[in-house]
């Protein structure tokens, strides 16, 4: 593995703590797809540190009013200062052409930015929404198939040109729908009950969502060609620099 000082920076979006999922998680796939994991953290949003690439991480709900929405009662916790923040940084990522890589909450925050809105509630917990795990204690995934949409990045990326169907992990319980999408993004991937998995911005060099997660020890080795993808693209960034 390279050096730190050649491998590409990589910005990780961190806030609050979520049950369930780990800050590490995200810094441990970056690491070892081949990139440099950046703290980039909410109550340090004044001073982000330089980066190459952009990850946006799971998280507490996005504000309804982002998108022009009163709040549901079923929208629990809400933090307006990473919102905002967040849609800077994304909108910041395409007007410098960096690499962008969007999971879970990332996925609907990538989605609002560019114009787009949510289903503020999933009224089935089945199969996307988390649960408690048998202990009481941990937090379970909810488990489903998603549609890889032929043609796209996404499906190039996970050698599934021709679409197919692949395995993921869930715990949300807002999303982004079909009927929900923002004007200038492309679907890559969706479940058969109408939930946008993935999301592609064809006019960046390289910039993808997804809902599931990729970086949890549970998906081990289903997504490495991704976070390859990511770091790849984002070592072009360091060139060009």
């Amino acid at each position: 593995m390279a050096s730190n000082a050649s491998r590409p920076r990589i910005l990780i979006t961190r806030a609050e703590d979520v049950p369930g999922q780990r800050w590490d998680d995200y810094a441990e796939s970056v690491a070892n797809a081949g990139g440099e994991p950046i703290e980039g953290a909410l109550d340090a949003a004044h001073n982000t540190p330089e980066h190459d690439g952009l990850l946006l991480t799971g998280g507490v709900d996005i504000d309804p009013a982002c998108y022009g929405e009163s709040r549901s009662e079923r929208v629990l916790e809400v933090d307006m200062r990473r919102d905002q923040w967040e849609t800077e940084l994304i909108n910041a990522a395409r007007l410098a052409g960096k690499p962008l890589f969007a999971i879970c909450r990332g996925h609907q925050m990538f989605n609002v930015a560019r114009g787009g809105s949510l289903l503020q509630h999933l009224d089935e917990r089945e199969p996307h929404r988390a649960r408690r795990g048998a202990d009481g204690e941990s937090i379970d995934s909810g488990w489903h198939d998603v549609d890889i949409l032929p043609g796209t990045r996404l499906a190039a990326i996970l050698d599934r040109a021709d679409g197919g169907t692949m395995r993921v992990n869930s715990q949300h319980h807002q999303a982004v729908t079909t009927d929900r999408v923002a004007p200038k993004l492309t679907v890559a991937a969706t479940t058969p009950d109408g939930v946008v998995e993935s999301l592609v911005d064809a006019r960046q060099p390289w910039a993808i969502s997804v809902q599931w997660h990729p970086e949890m020890e549970e998906m081990a080795g289903q997504c490495d060609a991704l976070w390859a993808a990511f770091i790849e693209a984002s070592a072009v960034t360091v060139a060009q620099a």
